[in-house]
């Protein structure tokens, strides 16, 4: 289940993205599914670009 992506022009703050990564991990016990994967790529994609691609890593 993947949550509704925000409207163009409408960016979540890096700890916005962060703590739904925190959450995808948490739901799925530390061991992604194929599925997971795909969304856990996509948030990274979003947590860089919130950024603004100065941090070094995710936490």
């Amino acid at each position: 289940m993947s949550p509704t992506p925000c409207p163009s022009g409408s960016l979540r703050s890096a700890a916005e993205v962060n703590e739904e990564i925190r959450d995808l991990w948490q739901r799925s016990g530390g061991c992604l599914s194929p599925e997971d994967e795909e969304e856990y790529q996509r948030l990274l994609v979003e947590w860089a670009a919130a950024t603004g691609g100065s941090a070094r890593s995710a936490a």
